[in-house]
């Protein structure tokens, strides 16, 4: 018999057990590539960063909410019962929604959580909300926010592309040029949300190499594209794709490039676009002069490249990273302008990608079903935020906000309700979420281990991981189906989040008094294998449909894992568009791709005249900030785990450099400041400073640094508490929306200087547990 199997993000592992404990992972035997991280899931289960029992910060035990908020983060905990903690929760729950409304409680409770249908943190926590009376949640992804929602009004909505994203299957066999615009990183497609059966990104995209495709990496660091590709790359400035997709643009109109028939059939609004591109509104022609000056790319690189996309087939790929700055809705947009300009969109191999190598799934040739997942109801309150504009809200009770041409206004947010997420990790500029988060009232997560969040709410719920329950892990970008058997006693203490607010819900009220109770409306009076069977049974009716059989839920439970029958063709986005416009419109105003939106012109949003355009970001080569902090970072997400999730992990461990997140730095830039391979260096600017340690690479383009995210955010309260001493990068991002128009994150770069550490650096703690007292 095979030992069982479970699933997370990066990947599917047995679990070999002795003496009835889970002693080592093993990599699933279908997966060419397995991720190493997943090591980590055994090692940390029981290590220091456990939570082992519900736990209450002392000053909110003692005084509730008339406590020192400052002190969260660095104040002893209270290990106190269940009892006691569900009993806490349920007051402050019913307090808040009394006195201040259902709008007062945040659970917006962004992040990657675990994999799982039904024992995924969020989606409980927003189906328990919804019976209890809703509450303030949020909208969109930190990942793409600003595609989200420009995509909608110019093409389709950016997750029906994803599903239907052409395949590198079909790239190898019809493509010639894949230009990828922010790189295509492999050390990203080890994740894909809800599960990884198979990683496959990699051979995928060298198979197409060997087909003779060819790469072309648009970034500024050359190693963003995977050496065995032989990728050409052109250095860019960050933050100036825009400015280089433009005069490719320019060149393909003033040299008789760009598809005319392609643009009057399928698209609307070239004709109002094209006085902008040539000058006509503004006296300034968007030329590969004029953005070289920007790029810092030479004129004649951008010519080439424009004749050289209009004469082969040519895939344009846009990380996802793109969308992660000032004005993100831009790149996206001139993204699917440029492509429309060659013509070669819902065409075999050629068009625009979106995020290819940005996850495993995006274009894999995998089985598709929309997967059952756990039901999560009606919010019936409407307030929300976009999903960055925490600290925002936080701030500023009854502020306005503008989101996708609608104004609305800031709750009165007295409670956060956060579970499977770390937003003192992922959340720019974390010293301003430092100063919101103290106007709160009462923080209550969910969480097994000690991150940065968990040390900063008042009363912290333990949860089980993945190998201590039951779960299918599937997702609709992944052709596997996996049985994720409990392997392990829960931890400690530690509940699953559906037990802990089925408890909750035995202590509460139901908005509806004619339910039979909240607590069975809840659980729906299922066990948690009952509920696998449903969700598993309810996957089978809807494969049905799209022509896949899966056997009876014993059988795949007995065999533990199933694959769909991947497509018998390779995928081509919006190809059934291309064959007929009419009879297959997008959803868009017009049922065509619009180059310019009147929608969007209606909005009058400044700097956004109805079509893509080029916006400089404040912190700017001409601004004043440069000439103190004159390197760029660029932000990214790190190798060795998923965001902050097993930081604490061997693996994320053995990538640190004494102890600290290792940034990259040219050799050029390390030589003027006396800076050596190994060195403590501490990165700083006019939000806060953080200790790496530096890495010299001649692959990084001069002026840029390179810093993973996810590193625990760890304060240093001795010397300077605006520094984190293990470096994490989003002490020093900006806390800034991408426009009006998404209000996205726009955090992945920002202008710093670095020096050599000037004095012994101090300890790194955030591994270590906070000090826990016991209930008197």
């Amino acid at each position: 018999m095979s030992p069982p199997l479970t699933s997370s993000h990066w990947g599917t592992y047995r679990v070999e057990m002795e003496a009835g404990q889970p002693v080592a992972l093993k990599s699933f035997e279908a997966d060419p590539h397995p991720s190493p991280i997943g090591a980590s899931m055994l090692e940390t289960r029981t290590g220091p960063c456990r939570i082992s029992q519900p736990m209450v910060r002392r000053g909110f035990l003692e005084k509730g909410i008339d406590s020192d908020r400052g002190r969260r983060g660095h104040e002893e905990f209270v290990a106190v019962s269940w009892e006691t903690a569900l009993n806490l929760v349920a007051h402050e729950l019913d307090r808040v929604r009394d006195q201040f409304g259902h709008s007062a409680i945040y659970a917006g409770s962004y992040g990657w959580a675990s994999a799982g249908r039904f024992h995924h943190a969020q989606s409980q926590l927003r189906r328990f909300m919804s019976l209890y009376g809703g509450c303030t949640t949020s909208r969109d992804s930190y990942s793409y926010a600003a595609a989200e929602v420009i995509l909608p009004h110019v093409v389709a909505p950016m997750s029906s592309l994803i599903e239907a994203h052409t395949s590198w299957s079909s790239i190898t066999d019809s493509g010639k040029l894949v230009v990828a615009f922010g790189g295509m990183a492999l050390r990203n497609s080890q994740m894909n949300a809800g599960g990884v059966g198979v990683h496959s990104q990699a051979e995928d995209m060298r198979a197409a190499r060997q087909a003779g495709v060819e790469f072309i990496n648009i970034s500024p660091c050359n190693s963003d594209v995977d050496g065995e590709l032989d990728a050409e790359w052109i250095s860019i400035r960050p933050n100036t794709d825009v400015a280089l997709m433009l005069a490719l643009a320019h060149t393909l109109v003033i040299e008789g490039l760009h598809d005319q028939t392609f643009l009057a059939r399928y698209c609307t609004g070239f004709a109002r676009f094209l006085p902008y591109l040539m000058g006509t509104t503004d006296g300034l022609a968007k030329d590969a002069d004029w953005a070289a000056g920007i790029t810092g790319i030479p004129p004649a690189t951008i010519m080439a490249l424009a004749r050289r996309m209009a004469s082969t087939p040519t895939m344009i790929n846009g990380s996802w990273s793109l969308t992660r700055q000032q004005n993100g809705e831009q790149p996206i947009w001139m993204l699917v302008v440029l492509a429309a300009m060659l013509g070669g969109i819902g065409q075999p191999g050629t068009g625009f990608g979106l995020g290819l190598g940005a996850v495993n799934g995006v274009g894999a040739a995998r089985g598709y079903l929309p997967w059952a997942a756990l039901p999560t109801g009606y919010n019936p309150i409407d307030d929300f935020i976009p999903v960055a504009r925490i600290s925002d809200m936080l701030l500023n009770p009854g502020g306005e906000f503008q989101y996708n041409g609608g104004n609305y206004t800031y709750p009165d947010t007295r409670l956060v309700y956060w579970v499977g997420g770390n937003p003192f990790h992922h959340h720019q500029d974390i010293n301003r979420l430092l100063e919101a988060w103290q106007k709160i009232e009462t923080v209550i997560v969910h969480e097994p281990f000690w991150t940065s969040t968990a040390r900063r709410a008042d009363i912290v719920l333990p949860t089980t991981v993945g190998l201590e329950r039951n779960d299918l892990a599937a997702s609709t970008r992944d052709g596997y189906l996996v049985a994720m058997e409990r392997v392990a006693e829960p931890f400690g203490m530690a509940w699953n989040d559906h037990d802990i607010f089925a408890g909750l819900a035995r202590r509460l009220r139901a908005i509806d008094a004619k339910q039979p109770g909240f607590e069975d409306a809840f659980t729906g009076g299922r066990s948690e294998k009952d509920w696998l069977r449903h969700l598993y049974e309810e996957s089978a009716r809807r494969g049905e449909i799209l022509g896949h059989r899966l056997p009876n839920f014993d059988s795949f439970w007995a065999e533990g894992s199933l694959e769909l029958a991947p497509p018998s063709e390779p995928c081509v986005m919006l190809k059934d568009f291309r064959v007929d416009p009419d009879a297959n419109p997008l959803t868009t105003p017009s049922g065509l791709i619009e180059i310019f939106s009147e929608t969007i012109a209606s909005f009058a949003l400044k700097g956004n005249p109805g079509h893509p355009v080029w916006q400089a970001p404040d912190e700017w080569l001409g601004s004043e900030l440069v000439q103190i902090y004159p390197l760029h970072l660029v932000t990214h997400q790190p190798s060795r785990r998923l965001h902050s999730q097993l930081d604490q992990g061997p693996h994320s461990l053995a990538g640190k450099i004494k102890g600290r997140e290792p940034c990259r730095i040219n050799p050029e830039d390390a030589g003027s400041r006396g800076i050596n391979d190994g060195d403590l260096v501490c990165l700083f600017n006019n939000r806060g400073s953080c200790i790496s340690a530096a890495k010299i690479d001649a692959d990084l383009r001069p002026g840029v640094i390179m810093l993973a995210t996810g590193a625990w955010y760890d304060p240093d309260l001795a010397n300077d508490p605006n520094r984190c001493k293990h470096g994490n990068p989003n002490v020093l991002t900006r806390d800034f929306p991408t426009s009006p128009l998404a209000s996205g994150p726009s955090a992945l770069t920002c202008l710093v200087e670095i020096e050599r550490l000037p004095q012994e650096a101090p300890e790194v703690t955030i591994h270590q547990p906070p000090p826990i007292i016991e209930a008197p």
